[in-house]
């Protein structure tokens, strides 16, 4: 075992607490340390001798026996040394290896919610010439750094199937130049599912994975995913999964949430649960802007109440639901793609930085468009944009500094923060409370699953101080007081 220091201990971590039950007696408190990856339910004893710390005060008389500081010093949050903060930064000129082609802005649904509004704007295709251009780029690049191979994934303001003649032209090339240089291709895309027969076999065939959007219980997915002609869509995306189930072909399934629907989404999970068998299940709230601009928000606390319930159902069917901003399991200061060169191409060729921003003609698109092609089959990248884009990691935005999911979050979606804030400096939103809740949900899961103690995620050699640390954490929660 460690010695034990008992004199002067230093806080080492910094740590959050967040209150449990109000309405339960004695108060209890989740203690987290998120860099150290230590987590407790403390009383309020525990939580007094923490705060005492972060002011530099320490009494011996305030833990007798050591039992607190040893239990604080095994979890790292007191005489461990400096924490070291999950941040990668990105300079220089970008050598991106995985290039998203947004094959089209055309669309063969008409989502009620879609943030793109396909099919209410001017249609546009990339052309193969543009998509040549960019698998050049990214498997030169992987070639020159001695990388394994490169990525190629089909995404866009529309449904990429659409322009299926340039999605299967443009895997092809990839795939000889991936032969060519002796590289690994990995290829996958986004749907809405609604296919035939012949796109469903080439995408088992070819592809490495799928995104697929569906909304589980049919009622959901035929009231707000009708087809341009208004029909139902919920048959035909059900046939696709059928097929892709059948041959054992990986993919996961995006399901989104509008007002209207939050009190069904168990139902529609346990739809999803019994009928399909994805790799994940991810589930998010409808976001204000394209075609649900002016719609009622779903960023609300029922959604949290409703999404614990699905996750329970999801659960006893050996699944786990999804939603991309709780992240307990990851530290980092990226959300996504947008702060780290994320390589995506326009019909036009133009390079954007995020999935949402297809388009030149997007409110933020001078904020997210860092890059044009060049005639010689190399790209002329804005650096000035880049570098501004470059520090909108979390650990640029002042707002997130005192949130316990900050380094897990990583500052979440900087487009729909800009929809939300504008020009203004980012000062939260709802969707901060989801995260939140659903973080600390992740982190108590974690607690249970070990035992129902604590959680810390730490070397062997603790591990062979479960039981006693245990007993040491029956103690100090044994009295309210000190």
């Amino acid at each position: 075992m460690q010695e034990i220091l008992l004199q002067q201990p230093q806080l080492s971590a910094q740590t959050f607490v967040i209150p449990l039950a109000e309405d339960e007696e004695p108060q209890r408190y989740l203690i987290y340390a998120p860099l150290r990856q230590s987590a407790f339910i403390a009383n309020s004893r525990i939580v007094n001798f923490i705060a005492d710390l972060k002011d530099g005060i320490y009494k011996s008389q305030d833990d007798p026996n050591g039992d607190l500081t040893e239990w604080l010093q095994q979890l790292e949050i007191i005489n461990a040394g400096k924490e070291h903060r999950p941040i990668t930064i990105f300079e220089g000129i970008p050598e991106p290896s995985a290039v998203t082609l947004f094959l089209t802005t055309a669309c063969n649904l008409r989502c009620s919610y879609c943030y793109a509004s396909s099919g209410d704007t001017p249609i546009k295709h990339m052309s193969i010439d543009v998509a040549k251009q960019g698998i050049d780029f990214v498997s030169d690049n992987a070639y020159s750094n001695e990388e394994p191979g490169f990525e190629l994934n089909f995404h866009g303001g529309g449904e990429p199937t659409v322009n299926w003649k340039v999605l299967t032209a443009a895997y092809e090339y990839a795939a000889e130049r991936a032969h060519e240089l002796d590289l690994e291709l990995t290829a996958s895309t986004a749907t809405n599912g609604v296919l035939n027969d012949t796109q469903i076999d080439w995408i088992i065939s070819h592809l490495d994975g799928v995104s697929l959007s569906f909304d589980g219980d049919p009622i959901a997915q035929d009231t707000h995913r009708p087809t341009v002609q208004g029909n139902g869509s919920s048959e035909r995306v059900l046939h696709t999964i059928r097929r892709l189930d059948a041959a054992g072909f990986p993919y996961g399934i995006r399901v989104t949430v509008t007002q209207d629907q939050i009190p069904h989404l168990s139902q529609s999970i346990e739809f999803i649960c019994r009928n399909t068998q994805p790799r994940h299940i991810q589930v998010e709230p409808a976001y204000q802007m394209g075609r649900w601009k002016n719609e009622p928000s779903a960023e609300t606390s029922e959604f949290i109440k409703q999404y614990r319930i699905a996750q329970q159902c999801a659960q006893s069917y050996g699944q786990e639901l999804y939603y991309s901003a709780a992240r307990v399991g990851l530290l980092t200061n990226h959300f996504c793609g947008v702060t780290q060169d994320l390589f995506a191409l326009s019909p036009d060729g133009n390079v954007s930085s995020c999935f949402e921003v297809f388009s030149e003609n997007n409110n933020w698109a001078d904020e997210f468009f860092y890059g044009k092609p060049e005639l010689d089959g190399s790209y002329n990248f804005n650096l000035r944009v880049l570098h501004r884009l470059r520090n909108m990691a979390v650990d640029h935005k002042p707002f997130c500094e005192g949130c316990f999911a900050r380094w897990h979050c990583a500052g979440d979606c900087h487009h729909k923060s800009r929809t939300v804030s504008g020009d203004q400096e980012f000062r939260g939103s709802d969707r901060c409370h989801i995260t939140r809740e659903l973080t600390k949900d992740q982190i108590l899961d974690r607690i249970q699953s070990t035992g129902g103690l604590f959680w810390h995620e730490s070397p062997d050699s603790l591990q062979d101080e479960v039981t006693h640390m245990g007993a040491i954490w029956i103690v100090l929660n044994k009295t309210d007081t000190l």
